[in-house]
């Protein structure tokens, strides 16, 4: 992501312009390593979330409301006694780092007025929230950080803070007239050649000056020619006099075809030229508001979903596993006639068998010609325990035929069920999504019921809503038990039905209400939800079946979320996902 220093610039511009002397009214700790504060101005109220996310460590205004834990964390718990209530009187980038620093003035509990500081250092999975008092000491952080985990740079309680060690690199707000870039590697790309000379920027960024200069991205060392390095100086300090001049275009980059979130930048970017849409904001709080909110829900939902792929993965290798043996054990119990031929004509020529002999070669009456077929004898057993013995084989090979036929079924629909409920935790939006899904395993057998009395009652997750271009609903699940609801309770006979073909997804509904006739825009629209909705949702020319609800049915005794349907029409269409009501 391209959250480099130049993000970090705009944004303390952004929050300097709203929050200096304002009052910090409200701190939570939604996450184990987020904190939200809510600030009250003179004119305005807003929310600053900090992030220290390994995945996505960000700062920025946000209107996304998050459910807080009922007992604060202690990092929490510490903000609150030293700096709630306070007012903010500065807001400072730490030179030209991802770090900013908030200056808050509050009273301690001896009524003095004093200084804290809130840092919080925007640097990947190092990222980290600290507390200092005015002589920089750590109150506490976020993450402590001791010398089994970096010799380098502690963190912890106690400890005085010190910033990270500086890079050999030019800061880009230092650079004037030149900089000093070097292209002597003549493999290396140029876009890192300027990562390695020069601070605070991107590879996106990097890759920006190279596209201006040069009107492409793929510009190796080796080509460049005395010429081609002063563009790239030239770029280089153009870039640098936009920043220093705080001349910022928050932007988001979507990928064109699958409407995906691409990466995002407080300059303008041209690189993706007809590749990608570039999309603009006000101000680089929105921006970042809007792109982590699908970024960072991902996230956390994959973090929380940890448990239910594992289980669904280690049942599906299991039964997979099953199927295998099943499939020989069917294939071995094709030869049991042989065996019942044997102990026939053992049968039929015990007056020529000896007790004692290992086999007998005998006329087979049941082939064209009766030609000779020997067979192994155990001597230890007389010529009608031999017989006797092949009756067995054939009646324990069809007993294990019947039998494992009926568990391929079994297994088969079990190894369906669990593949269907996989997609749905893959594609979950949120944690009631997921534990609409547990207890849908927990009445299925698959996962075990924790009884725990003073857990808060769960909000029921409701199948997705969507309006398309022409004012149609369409409904979506969000678990198997979700779709046998829509597909056979919610929906008419007429409304129109999705699924993707051979994929497993969600079922998607058009309610159609009094309008019968609908729009090929609108099929398009709900075929494109469905897709996203499933296992193809990073494919392009997905085929998805549709059908009227009538010609879809759910066979007796069969898992929830699963139907089958005819009379249907497919659809190609790349996944794409419309805005929920």
């Amino acid at each position: 992501m391209a959250f480099d220093a130049i993000t970090v610039r705009c944004l303390v511009k952004e929050l300097q312009d709203k929050l200096i002397n304002g009052r910090i009214d409200k701190i939570h700790q939604p996450e184990k390593d987020e904190i939200t504060m809510h600030v009250r101005t003179r004119s305005d109220s807003c929310k600053v979330v900090l992030s220290a996310s390994p995945a996505h460590p960000r700062a920025h205004f946000t209107d996304v409301s998050k459910k807080n834990p009922i007992t604060a964390p202690m990092f929490c718990m510490l903000l609150r006694k030293h700096i709630g209530s306070g007012k903010i009187t500065a807001i400072e980038q730490d030179g030209f780092e991802r770090i900013i620093r908030f200056s808050i003035e509050s009273y301690d509990e001896l009524g003095d007025l004093t200084t804290k500081y809130l840092i919080i250092e925007i640097m990947g999975r190092h990222s980290n929230i600290i507390l200092t008092n005015h002589e920089m000491k750590i109150l506490d952080c976020i993450k402590h950080i001791d010398f089994t985990i970096s010799s380098v740079r502690q963190l912890m309680p106690g400890l005085q803070y010190v910033s990270p060690p500086p890079q050999n690199k030019t800061d880009l707000t230092d650079i004037e007239q030149s900089v000093d870039i070097d292209f002597s590697s003549p493999l290396q790309d140029a876009e890192k050649a300027i990562l390695s000379s020069v601070s605070g920027i991107s590879p996106l960024t990097a890759r920006e000056i190279v596209y201006r200069a040069f009107g492409r991205t793929d510009i190796k060392n080796s080509i460049l020619t005395d010429n081609g390095k002063n563009k790239i100086l030239y770029e280089t300090v153009q870039l640098a006099k936009t920043v220093k001049s705080n001349n910022f275009s928050p932007c988001m980059i979507v990928d064109s075809v699958s409407g995906k979130l691409m990466d995002f930048s407080a300059v303008e970017i041209k690189q993706y030229e007809t590749l990608a849409d570039i999309k603009y904001f006000d101000n680089i709080s929105a921006l970042l508001d809007s792109f982590y909110r699908t970024r960072d829900m991902h996230e956390r939902m994959r973090q929380k979903s940890a448990d239910l792929l594992k289980l669904l993965s280690n049942n599906i290798e299991r039964i997979s596993k099953k199927l295998i043996i099943l499939t020989k054990t069917l294939n071995d119990s094709e030869k049991k006639d042989k065996q019942k031929i044997y102990g026939d004509l053992l049968m039929a020529n015990l007056y020529n068998i000896e007790q004692g002999q290992t086999e007998i070669e005998v006329q087979n009456y049941y082939e064209n010609n009766s030609p000779m077929v020997k067979i192994t004898l155990d001597p230890r057993l007389t010529p009608s325990q031999n017989a006797q013995k092949y009756y067995k084989k054939y009646n324990k090979s069809k007993t294990a035929e019947i039998e494992a036929a009926k568990q391929i079924q079994n297994a088969k629909a079990d190894l369906e069920y669990l593949e269907s409920t996989l997609a749905a935790v893959e594609t979950a939006d949120t944690e009631s999504d997921l534990n609409s899904i547990r207890s849908e395993l927990i009445a299925e057998g698959y996962l075990n019921r924790k009884v725990n009395p003073k857990k808060q009652k769960q909000t029921a997750s409701k199948p997705m809503h969507f309006v398309s271009s022409d004012g149609f609903d369409i409904y979506v699940g969000k678990s198997n038990a979700q779709n046998d609801y829509l597909t056979l309770r919610f929906a008419n006979s007429s409304d129109w039905w999705f699924h993707t073909k051979n994929i497993h997804g969600s079922h998607t509904v058009i309610k159609l209400g009094l309008d019968k006739e609908v729009p090929k825009s609108t099929i398009t629209e709900a075929a494109q939800i469905a897709a996203y909705y499933s296992k193809g949702r990073d494919s392009s020319q997905v085929p998805v079946d549709f059908t009227r609800i009538k010609n879809v049915r759910k066979p007796n005794g069969a898992k929830p979320g699963m139907v089958i349907y005819d009379h249907y029409n497919t659809i190609y269409v790349t996944p794409k996902e419309l805005k929920t009501e």
